[in-house]
């Protein structure tokens, strides 16, 4: 059974953005121990745009091989001229309003999306499921969530995008693992306690 991981960068009050749900800001910490740890640990988080212009668009996926992101997170790239935005992972959008995806590689899931994500974590083989977000995405599947991986930036919005949004409940997770970085950032690893 394959599992759907939430990896997210969120505030220290657990935002992944302002109001508008723009994360932004915490891009500035992504500095040079930050990038080895994405190149490293996580290299099919980063776009393909933007492993071709950091130089490592030839590294193999080490545990993503599907990527699913809500309308706003596809949204940014399409605001780019971006229509596959990671080339390197099977990618779907769930979105009730795109309609005809624009891209031969992005399958739109308008419909089903409960039954769509069961069925991908069911394949035999293959890596892990990314969940890249947003907020309602995450909430919508939030009980078929099996890690989190939360990287934390230490920056305050006060009120934002939370990174759950209306329809998750509660459940346990147990730690795996936190890793610190100068930047002051931290990131946390949790598995769903069953």
């Amino acid at each position: 059974m394959r599992k759907l991981t939430y990896f997210i960068a969120c505030s220290v009050d657990g935002f992944i953005g302002d109001v508008d749900g723009d994360g932004a800001e915490m891009i500035s910490y992504v500095d040079a121990e930050f990038l080895d740890f994405l190149t490293s640990e996580h290299p099919e988080t980063v776009p393909t745009h933007g492993r071709r212009a950091l130089g490592f668009d030839d590294l193999a996926n080490k545990r993503f091989d599907t990527i699913i992101q809500g309308r706003a997170s596809y949204d940014l790239a399409l605001k780019e001229g971006i229509t596959s935005p990671y080339a390197h992972l099977r990618q779907y959008v769930a979105s009730r309003t795109l309609g005809e995806s624009p891209s031969p590689d992005v399958e739109i899931i308008a419909d089903g999306l409960l039954d769509k994500v069961r069925e991908l974590k069911a394949e035999d083989g293959g890596l892990d499921i990314y969940l890249c977000g947003g907020s309602r995405l995450a909430g919508e599947l939030f009980d078929e969530i099996d890690e989190l991986v939360i990287k934390t930036y230490p920056i305050v919005y006060g009120t934002g995008m939370p990174m759950f949004g209306a329809g998750s409940g509660i459940a346990r997770f147990t730690l795996g693992g936190t890793r610190s970085f100068g930047n002051g950032a931290v990131v946390r690893t949790y598995s769903r306690e069953h």
